[in-house]
This record gives C-alpha cells, sequence and structure tokens, in this order.
C-alpha cells in the first residue's frame, strides 16, 4: 500500500510509561453539571447531548510540563472548561451502563477550549458549533492514567487560572456519570478504541487572556498546565 502523504495519528502519552494512546474520535458532553447548564441558560435534567472535536485538535501535555496553546483567530472570547476525560480501549454499540466501565482504558484531566462568541452566534443561527468547539489545539489534556490503576475517579475537580481559583466542583456532580455517558452515547456511535470523551465541565467557566496560566487539577489524575500564548 503506498500513501499519497504519511498518515498523522494523533496521541496521547501514558503517565509512567512509553506508551501513547492513538486518538480515534474526540467526543464531548454538554451541560453535564447542573450549576454550569444553569449558567448557560438551562434549567432541569436535560437527556444528554453530545458534539465532537476533531482527532487531531488534542494538544498533550506531557506530564510536569506546561504546554503552550496559541490564542486561537477568529475569537474575541476564549473561555476554558476544565473536564473529565474518558479513554475508551474497548468498543461496542448499545452499551449497557451496568457493563460501561469495561470500555473504559483509561482517564485523564482535560480542558475543553471554546471560542465562546462564535458558539453562541452559531446558536442563535441554528448552525453547528464546529468553530467555536473544533479549532486547532481545543483539546488540551494531561497524561492518561490506566483505569486498572485508578479505578473510578471520584472527588474534586478544580481549574486557577494565574493561580485564582476559576472552576471547582466534584466528580459526583456530574448529571450523567461515565457509565451513563457511554451508555447513551454508544446508542448514536459504535464506540471505538482510541476515543475520548470529553464528560461536561461544572460551572465558572470564563474568558483567559495571552498570557494566563491554566492549571487544572482532578483527585487521583494529577494536573494538567495549559499557558495562552
Amino acid at each position: 500500500m503506498q500513501y499519497v502523504f504519511p498518515p498523522r495519528t494523533p496521541v496521547v502519552p501514558v503517565a509512567g510509561s512509553d506508551a501513547m494512546f492513538p486518538v480515534h474520535r474526540i467526543y464531548c458532553v454538554g451541560r453535564n453539571y447542573v450549576e454550569h447548564a444553569k449558567e448557560m441558560g438551562a434549567t432541569g435534567r436535560e437527556a444528554p447531548f453530545f458534539f465532537m472535536k476533531p482527532a487531531d485538535a488534542v494538544m498533550p501535555v506531557p506530564h510536569g510540563e506546561t504546554g503552550e496553546m496559541p490564542y486561537p483567530s477568529m475569537t474575541n472570547d476564549l473561555h476554558h472548561e476544565i473536564e473529565l476525560v474518558v479513554a475508551i480501549g474497548k468498543g461496542g454499540k448499545n452499551i449497557s451502563a451496568a457493563d460501561a466501565l469495561q470500555h473504559v482504558w483509561g482517564y485523564a484531566v482535560g480542558l475543553d477550549m471554546t471560542r465562546r462568541d462564535l458558539q453562541g452566534e452559531a446558536k442563535k443561527l441554528g448552525r453547528p458549533w464546529s468553530t467555536g468547539k473544533g479549532f486547532d489545539n481545543a483539546a488540551p489534556i494531561a497524561p492518561l492514567h490506566p483505569a486498572s490503576e485508578t479505578g473510578a475517579i471520584v472527588g474534586n475537580i478544580h481549574l486557577d487560572v494565574n493561580g485564582a481559583k476559576r472552576q471547582s466542583s466534584d466528580i459526583g456532580k456530574m448529571i450523567w456519570n461515565v457509565a451513563e455517558t457511554i451508555e447513551h452515547l454508544s446508542k448514536y456511535f459504535e464506540l471505538q478504541p482510541g476515543d475520548l470523551i470529553y464528560t461536561g465541565t461544572p460551572e465558572g467557566v470564563a474568558a483567559v487572556q495571552k498570557g494566563d496560566l491554566l492549571e487544572g487539577r482532578i483527585d487521583g489524575l494529577g494536573d494538567l498546565r495549559v499557558r495562552i500564548v
């Protein structure tokens, strides 16, 4: 087989290892914490909904390092969204919540970066969110931790910007937990090894500027540090 040009597969490093996790697709869950849903103008417990980012929007940040994310073009309102990321290691369709965690390979700290002004304009016009959510480097991520070592992730999720708290909540406050999210998502798509699921963000999303340092953390998964440049 000959390729017109060499194929490129986005990868995420595995914590404490030389192994790399190849990324197939990036799925994201919208409004999956009650207080964030409220700040986005929603009320009540709606059914989970999903959007996607290109696989090569992933921006891996090695352990102990600070990734540099260029401030994207065409926006004046870049927002941070700290999230638990779930990495799928075993594919399937119509997966039950009872079986869902058997399909999880690992977990990581991630950021769903958003061009909020473009997303807001798209919402008003009833258009897709791609320009608001799917740009280059829109999915920073720390190294993955195997689920066999971490078990289910519980505890605090938070983000500081320039040392000041911006977002702070608990993984247990997700409206749809990891297993339920996989159950719903696998009704729409046949999940594949290499899929990443960004599981939603808590309240406190806000704009960042060039020079800002974002420091995210989830109990049991360590830190993710990103500077906007």
